[in-house]
């Protein structure tokens, strides 16, 4: 506590976030020591800052005020970026469904948003008075932080009100007569609600005029207002496992791993946060599998989950799906005795998992020949599991090897390098590099922000000013460089990053929907692009920030899943703690006075009902996330009366010995909800038929679910994205006849996976006017009949089309004609159709995957001549009886031009040829699961 009295704090330390206030305010005893949290020298002892010590210098000073100002600064620009942009909508709202009942009231929704963008015009001068070291605007920035806390709840509530006073009215005129008068009440407590706001503006204005806090909007207009720009497109295709600056590494591992005498088998990556560690180990592992018989990578984190990654590691080496669901270890077990294999473990925190996870691994010994390589940032873990000779450490990079980092990161498009900027920029560069440390993350982070600024002397120099002349932990400096250099609108998405789980693997569309739910984006009405559309450019900046880790792509190369870096998520949450954006389970200890006003929570282990038992009603959360094996998450009826939650996401594995979770009929107090998802087995049962009246509702996900869905959401008009699941039937109503009466609304639908066609009428395709991905599981051949005929107004919008017959010996004998303009990609499973003509397959197809479907001669010749075909997929498929030849060969001036990748998934005895002609394109085979294969020449060398 003595640092923060003397530097003015008073002893006031609650306002730090738990994690800033036990770790990041440490620093090391000498330069070349190692943080606390990232222990590789194990006689190393954490020691806390004292002002009188030399290292603690004026640069610490201000790095901990910014800090400061940071984290209650914060929230309330993120809070003032949702009124601004709730306020336009509800203006919106207002004149669009309401008319003139309610139109006199957009004078104060217009002021409102007038009033947020002037304080948070001000903001920026307010957060340098701080740094500057006046602590007096302390206070005032909490003060506009509630306030903006306020009035986003009171837009919030007021569409609420008023959509639930409409649906109590009587029949016709009482009917209206009602509506008018509950206009008239909500709008008068609205009105009055609005009058509290502006008397604390005013005394708000009072104060910061008081200490002088004036407009800096014409100054940092560039941070005011965000269009997303499509750099993330730049770097789709960057190699993400490029290792540069430690080539010796590499290659000295990959040495020690083909090695068959490795005592243990094991291999320890060891190093603090930051290092390559991961960067590092996924290209080791991918460079040699293939001298494997079977090879998988997990991530660990602090809190693994055993099953799930035990379920993983199945998946990855191949362990059939029958063995997975039943005695899985066992199982497991038994596979890998068999196999040569090499498995990557992530980011490994404790011996604890190292013991339960050995279990299932074969004891090594020279038949077995297992790899296992690890990364940890503690040597004594590495040293536990695979012994002293295990240990590899990885060192800071030298001033060559940054150098030489930095520039491939800054100049990723430009081949001149350094050649075409002066002297001074180039010095500029190599002091900034030099600040970092040889830390590769640090170097990553800093060339990623340089990348979006001007190539200018002024430019580079404010980021340097900006770093200090001493990074006492290593990235932290660095890491809120990076995050303060985000613009307001981006940051809360970024932040949003901290509420899953360390390492987890984020599907985009997760993400991007939930920001799309809480409206962290809203397309204006002048804006013709789709709001999924801008969401994607924000996570791909992001990306090109390097403040996000692309993990898996599609095959258009747009982003499929991501994740964040540890010392990154850990930043998102001590911001996250500070500022009130959100909570996760075990970082919520004295905080219960803040619970009231927090917005989001995660939680990774359970303990749900032991924190809302214990704490506060969280009145205002607008989002729960929830990842645990419990398959009691908590008790949804006690729960389930947050009425401004937006977000609703369980994600619970399980397995089938657990006791069923149902949904019960609580959850229609959720009207506010945008986004709501169960993911695991144990969700069973119908959902209730009451979330058919949730007005805002987005994304309804329950894919990989047990549970099944009332089909009045078929007239849910506002609902964009519906996955149903693809386990049990997914309505629950006594019989077909009944859906006659059914409108299916979907006007805005773009995704729709999962449906039995058995439910839906072929008509109402003709109302998906804005579906870009169609799943359907058919049995019938009339709705085949309407897909194939495309000139028929319908599904102008269609991207992604997958079908899949749920008969094994389904028959389609009429001509297929799946040429729609827009289609990417086709996926037909279990599916024998006629194909004849080549005009009959989309012209701009990119992706085409079949799978237990026989090839025929047809199908060979017409997908040959398929000029955009980049990726062929053959799974389980067979060849007309007597046949034992696939040939790609040239046919005419037509075979495969621009095929990269042919991947072949089966239990087949074929032999695959192919002419010098044929695919000259193709970069890659991928033959799984098929050990009768043969490649010719040609195409075994392109074998993985």
């Amino acid at each position: 506590m003595m640092i923060f009295e003397k530097m003015g704090f008073c002893g006031d330390l609650d306002f730090f976030p738990a994690p800033l206030k036990e770790v990041e305010l440490k620093v090391v005893a000498s330069q070349n020591q190692i943080e606390p949290d990232s222990v590789v020298d194990d006689d190393y002892s954490d020691k806390e800052i004292d002002v009188n010590e030399p290292n603690f210098d004026v640069h610490d000073q201000f790095y901990l005020l910014s800090l400061y100002s940071m984290v209650f600064n914060e929230m309330a620009e993120i809070l003032l970026t949702a009124v601004i942009s709730k306020s336009a909508e509800i203006a919106e709202y207002l004149l669009s469904q309401e008319g003139r009942c309610l139109y006199w009231l957009k004078e104060d929704i217009e002021w409102l948003q007038r009033e947020a963008r002037h304080i948070q015009a001000y903001l920026g001068d307010a957060n340098e008075k701080v740094v500057g070291g006046d602590l007096r605007v302390k206070n005032l920035i909490k003060d506009i932080e509630e306030l903006a806390g306020d009035m986003e709840d009171i837009l919030d509530e007021f569409p609420r009100k008023i959509e639930s006073r409409k649906s109590k009215g009587a029949l016709g005129c009482l009917k209206e007569l009602a509506c008018i008068f509950c206009h008239i009440r909500v709008s008068k407590k609205f009105s009055m609600e609005i009058e509290k706001i502006k008397r604390r503006v005013n005394e708000i204005n009072h104060v910061r005029t008081t200490f002088g806090i004036t407009d800096t909007s014409n100054i940092n207009n560039n941070q005011r207002e965000y269009i997303p720009m499509d750099r993330g497109r730049l770097f789709l295709h960057a190699d993400e496992t490029e290792v540069i600056g430690l080539d010796d590494d590499f290659n000295m591992l990959q040495a020690k791993l083909l090695d068959q005498d490795l005592p243990y088998g094991v291999i320890s990556i060891v190093g603090m946060p930051g290092m390559g560690k991961t960067t590092l180990a996924k290209k080791l592992c991918k460079h040699v599998y293939h001298h494997f018989e079977c090879s998988a990578m997990v991530y660990v984190s602090q809190q693994p989950i055993l099953g799930e990654i035990f379920l993983d590691i199945g998946k990855q080496v191949g362990l059939k799906e029958e063995e997975r669901k039943d005695n899985l270890e066992n199982n497991l077990r038994s596979f890998l005795k068999r196999k040569r294999y090499v498995i990557l473990l992530d980011d490994i925190w404790s011996v604890e998992f190292w013991d339960d996870l050995k279990l299932i691994l074969p004891k090594f010994d020279s038949k077995t020949r297992g790899k296992i390589i690890i990364t940890t940032r503690n040597s004594n873990i590495g040293r536990y599991i695979g012994g002293n000779c295990s240990l590899h450490v990885l060192e800071p990079l030298d001033s060559e090897k940054s150098v030489a980092l930095f520039t491939n990161r800054i100049f990723t498009s430009d081949n001149n390098y350094w050649e075409n900027a002066s002297s001074d920029l180039e010095n500029i560069g190599k002091k900034i590099v030099e600040r970092c440390d040889g830390i590769p993350l640090a170097i990553v982070l800093i060339a990623g922000m340089l990348r979006a600024r001007e190539r200018t002397e002024h430019a580079w120099n404010s980021v340097l000013e900006t770093m200090g002349q001493n990074i006492q932990d290593k990235c932290d400096n660095i890491l809120s460089v990076s995050y303060n250099d985000l613009p307001p609108a981006l940051r809360p998405c970024f932040l949003y990053f901290g509420l899953f789980p360390e390492d987890h693997e984020i599907p985009a569309s997760d993400v991007t929907n939930m920001w799309i739910a809480e409206k962290f984006i809203v397309a204006s009405t002048d804006n013709r692009r789709e709001v999924e559309d801008i969401a994607e450019d924000f996570l791909n900046d992001l990306v090109s920030r390097n403040l996000i880790q692309v993990s898996r792509r599609t095959f258009q190369g747009r982003i499929a899943s991501c994740r964040i870096h540890d010392l990154l998520h850990s930043l998102c949450i001590s911001l996250a703690r500070g500022s009130n954006f959100f909570l996760t389970k075990g970082n919520t200890q004295g905080d219960l006075g803040s619970v009231t006003r927090l917005r989001r929570l995660g939680f990774y282990s359970g303990g749900v009902d032991e924190f809302f038992s214990s704490c506060p009603k969280p009145k205002k959360l607008r989002a729960l996330l929830y990842f645990s094996e419990d398959n009691y998450p908590f008790s949804l009826k006690t729960h389930l009366n947050i009425k401004l939650l937006r977000v609703l996401s369980m994600h619970i594995p399980g397995s089938n010995s657990q006791r069923p979770v149902s949904i019960p009929e609580g959850i229609a107090n959720l009207s506010c909800l945008g986004y709501l998802k169960f993911w695991g087995p144990n969700f069973v049962g119908p959902m209730p038929r009451s979330i058919v009246k949730f007005k805002h509702l987005l994304t309804l996900d329950i894919e990989w679910t047990n549970l099944r869905i009332p089909f009045d959401v078929m007239e849910m008009k506002q609902l964009r994205h519906l996955r149903i699941s693809q386990f049990v039937q997914p309505i629950y109503m006594s019989a077909v006849p009944v859906f006659s009466s059914v409108n299916v609304l979907l006007p805005n639908l773009q995704t729709l996976i999962g449906m039995d066609v058995c439910y839906l009428k072929a008509g109402w395709l003709h109302q998906l006017t804005n579906l870009r991905k169609l799943s359907l599981n058919i049995n019938k051949n009339s709705i085949v009949e309407l897909l194939s005929t495309p000139h028929v107004a319908i599904l102008p919008k269609l991207e992604v089309l997958k079908l899949k017959s749920l008969l094994q010996d389904y028959q389609h004998d009429e001509q297929i004609n799946f040429s729609y303009d827009k289609l990417r990609k086709l996926s037909l499973s279990y599916m024998d159709m006629k194909i004849v003509d080549s005009e009959a397959l989309p012209a701009n197809l990119v992706k085409l995957s079949l799978r237990n479907v026989q090839l025929d001669t047809d199908h060979i010749t017409m997908t040959k001549k398929m000029p955009k075909l980049k990726i062929l997929k053959l799974r389980n498929c067979w060849l007309p009886f007597g046949e034992s030849k696939l040939d790609l060969s040239a046919s005419g001036s037509y075979s495969f031009l621009q095929l990269e990748v042919l991947h072949i998934i089966g239990q087949n005895t074929w032999e695959v040829t192919a002419d010098e002609l044929a695919a000259p394109k193709l970069k890659k085979i991928f033959v799984s699961h098929a050990p009768n294969i043969r490649l010719s020449d040609r195409l075994a060398m392109l074998s993985t």
